[in-house]
């Protein structure tokens, strides 16, 4: 199957609501390697890489994240595998 990238910048009440700590979680369910921050202008940041379907999958997921997110926003990039191993989080 391919293997595929994306970068993801996430607003809304994303910061201070599990959103990092989730997403890592639900990236690491589906096998996805890469890595999620937060930006000082309150958005995350997501780099995922994986199987084409798996990658969907967490791009949908961004729209909803943990219960007490309140996404208003995602913007998707396809990107070039960086050749991450696992799924991170990052400060």
């Amino acid at each position: 199957m391919a293997r595929v990238g994306v970068h993801a910048l996430v607003s809304g009440r994303v910061q201070g609501v599990y959103y990092r700590q989730s997403t890592a979680l639900h990236a690491e369910r589906l096998a996805l390697a890469g890595w999620v921050r937060n930006l000082a202008d309150g958005r995350v940041e997501v780099w995922g890489e994986g199987e084409a379907a798996a990658v969907r999958e967490l791009a949908d997921w961004l729209w909803q994240g943990p219960e007490r997110a309140l996404v208003d926003g995602v913007e998707l990039e396809e990107v070039v595998l960086q050749g991450f191993v696992d799924f991170c989080v990052r400060r």
